[in-house]
């Protein structure tokens, strides 16, 4: 038996039995199948803005605090927390190569962290689709050993 992940038996009934709906079973292989290789392609693009965002989120780390210690809060922890979760997909892709639970693990780390930091930046819409994710995380569980 596999250990779980934090948070993950408490989640997997409402994303899977519980679920609203249900992936059908050709997009689950086809998303297992594919997933590693875009995530990888999307990794490469994001380089750059990565690159900027880490640069200008330093130079600017030092007047976050202007618009109130609030937003300078809010805005530094969205950027440790973007950082953990690009760490988090870019550990995750050798596991979702091989179909290894591990990266399946860190894929979902991933999307919580995500998930989390929309909760801060009180982003809704980010909230759904990174729910949405999750949900499909936990419907191609069972591809990862």
């Amino acid at each position: 038996m596999t250990q779980q992940a934090v948070l993950e038996a408490e989640l997997a009934p409402y994303f899977t039995e519980k679920a609203p709906f249900q992936v059908p079973f050709g997009f689950r292989e086809g998303f297992v199948k594919y997933w590693p290789i875009v995530s990888l392609i999307f990794l490469i693009i994001a380089i750059p803005a990565i690159l900027v965002f880490l640069g200008l989120g330093t130079a600017l780390l030092p007047v976050s605090f202007l618009g109130g210690v609030g937003l300078g809060l809010q805005y530094n922890i969205s950027m440790i927390l973007a950082i953990a979760g690009t760490v988090l997909s870019i550990a995750a892709l050798p596991g979702l190569f091989n179909r290894r639970r591990q990266g399946w693990v860190f894929s979902y780390y991933a999307q919580l962290i995500s998930i989390l930091s929309s909760l801060i930046t009180l982003s809704i819409f980010s909230v759904l689709i990174g729910l949405l994710w999750l949900l499909l995380l936990f419907q191609v569980r069972s591809y990862y050993r």
